[in-house]
């Protein structure tokens, strides 16, 4: 699958830009500030209907503009056009397919697959379980309509659950006792699949992540990923879910807050059985960074048996010389890459790639240099 073209309307900086795409390497240069990331976001919402960055879509807007819209055309087997368009007046969100408004961003989950590797992902190795959370989740969601779906519901089980904690807490109701062993056992149901998804993932996905660590580095370092859940592979799941939350039961009334389940789930990542956050230098933890999201580019395409689009910004600026030119060695293993570059020095080690594209961004202003 690549994507062949793109058009940004009142995107961030880019009042009107159109531009055409090379089917293999697409090197996006421009200082900081000037749109180059732009255009990487833009792509990334075409993908899957959010923001690369967590933003609000109202920030996205070009000042004194009331909505932005995005144009892509994808090509695989056939070719789909999508188009997103956001109102901040209304502050709603369409995304159309084929001329088609999808009513849910699960449709377009996994249509469209897409893998990022960002400075940011420092946040994966060395950030809050939340952000690990969120990673394995994203990938998993990508591959499975079935997983993602049941994401979707346990997080709207856990909102009526707090809000029900929070409402016994201060009014000790026994209707709303009865109510709460409902959307008890919704949520032991859907955490438990959740759980199960997880394990079957992290058992497969470590290879993906051996093969891409050695083709990075070339070495004999092991990486490994220690799911941490409550929930262990001998016991019985639901039953060991229900007595845990039988027992902090009196502590998510006092807290009106749910305190067990796969949401405070955790992954240990392991680089020659050491604990990486624990141990590792800040050039393992960039290795095992972009190792991850090779694994993750990897696993995709096999699962899905399409090619996913590789965004990676300005990450070049990060690594030393010889992971930089380990990971330009990969690039011609994938499809089609998008990368944003501001140091010009670095051009030339990807440049000579063939069927890649230079796009130079100033001031919101994109121009293709054949």
């Amino acid at each position: 699958m690549v994507l062949k073209q793109i058009e940004l309307q009142n995107f961030r900086l880019h009042r009107n830009t159109s531009l055409n795409f090379s089917d293999k390497l697409n090197i996006i240069i421009g200082g900081n500030g000037q749109g180059k990331t732009t255009i990487l976001e833009a792509i990334y919402y075409l993908c899957t209907t959010k923001n690369m960055h967590s933003s609000s879509e109202q920030e996205v807007v070009t000042f004194n503009e009331s909505s932005f819209q995005v144009n892509g055309i994808f090509q695989e087997i056939i070719i789909d056009k999508v188009k997103l368009h956001y109102d901040s007046v209304k502050n709603k969100k369409t995304y159309f397919l084929n001329d088609k408004q999808l009513s849910s961003a699960t449709e377009i989950i996994g249509k469209f697959p897409v893998v990022k590797l960002t400075q940011a992902d420092h946040e994966i190795t060395q950030g809050s379980p939340a952000k690990r959370r969120r990673f394995v989740d994203s990938i998993i969601s990508q591959v499975s309509q079935t997983y993602l779906k049941t994401l979707l519901e346990y997080s709207k089980i856990l909102k009526q659950r707090a809000l029900l904690l929070s409402l016994i807490k201060e009014n000790k109701d026994i209707n709303l006792f009865q109510q709460l062993e409902v959307w008890t056992d919704a949520l032991v149901i859907r955490g438990v699949e959740i759980t199960k998804h997880r394990k079957e993932f992290i058992k497969e996905f470590e290879s993906y992540l051996k093969v891409a660590f050695e083709k990075i580095m070339d070495s004999e370092e092991l990486p490994k990923i220690n799911y941490i859940s409550i929930l262990k592979e001998e016991e019985n799941e639901e039953k060991k879910f229900r007595k845990e939350l039988e027992t902090q039961r009196e502590e998510e009334i006092r807290k009106g807050a749910n305190l067990i389940g796969p949401h405070r789930d955790d992954y240990v990542f392991y680089l020659n059985e050491r604990e990486l956050y624990k141990y590792g230098s800040q050039g393992q933890h960039k290795t095992y960074i972009v190792a991850l999201r090779f694994a993750q580019f990897t696993y995709i395409k096999e699962k899905l048996g399409r090619t996913p689009i590789f965004l990676m910004d300005d990450i070049f600026g990060e690594l030393d010389k010889y992971r930089a030119t380990k990971i330009t060695n990969y690039l011609p293993e994938i499809g089609q890459a998008f990368i944003t570059m501001t140091d010009l020095t670095k051009e030339d080690e990807i440049k000579g790639f063939s069927e890649s594209l230079l796009i130079r961004v100033k001031d919101g202003k994109a121009t293709t240099i054949n």
